[in-house]
């Protein structure tokens, strides 16, 4: 019954708020994961003929303390390219550096952090020399800072399932946003 007295914004309010209990560090990576829809069984997907059988979480990772900063979740299939933006513009005072993999990698993504004060920090998916060229000029060390927001995907799955109880959708949203915030709390215990 909470997850019907309170709006999503309050949600996120409060996932914002957890956010500053660690020092974050400004070097933020940028992943997504599906969480399984387990109410459907699979002959009821085959038989109402549903495809979408998995919500993508995209998570913005702290990647020095792990702290989840934002997140966002959608039932349909949207390019990675297509999510960033939005949590750019949500969280541009907590991102310095913008670490992501080649899912990412968009100009549109860069011309939007680089507006922003933001430093993306994005591999090239590679079609021509002059991308293998900008790839090897990727600070290393910096970059592989990034796997931090796939640790942090296996840890919310591992720790608290990789799938959502919830039966409509939205509450479904605010239970995966919950299970980001006692991340964080837990983190900073």
């Amino acid at each position: 019954k909470a997850f019907n007295r309170l709006d999503m914004a309050v949600w996120r309010v409060i996932l914002t708020l957890s956010a500053p209990l660690l020092p974050t560090s400004g070097v933020v990576g940028v992943d997504a994961s599906g969480f399984d829809r387990s109410h459907a069984s699979k002959h009821y997907t085959k038989r109402a003929e549903l495809t979408i059988q998995q919500l993508k979480v995209t998570l913005l990772v702290d990647a020095k303390v792990n702290t989840i900063l934002d997140l966002h979740v959608t039932t349909t299939r949207k390019h990675d390219s297509q999510i960033a933006p939005s949590l750019i513009k949500r969280n541009p005072e907590s991102i310095d550096i913008l670490l992501g993999d080649k899912g990412y990698d968009d100009q549109k993504i860069r011309r939007l952090a680089r507006q922003h004060e933001v430093r993306p920090l994005i591999k090239h998916r590679e079609f021509t020399p002059l991308h293998k060229a900008w790839n090897a000029r990727l600070d290393t060390d910096l970059y592989g800072q990034r796997s931090q927001s796939e640790t942090v995907n296996s840890t919310l799955k591992r720790k608290y399932g990789a799938f959502v109880r919830s039966r409509r959708w939205w509450k479904q949203l605010r239970e995966l946003t919950i299970a980001c915030l006692v991340h964080n709390l837990d983190r900073s215990l």
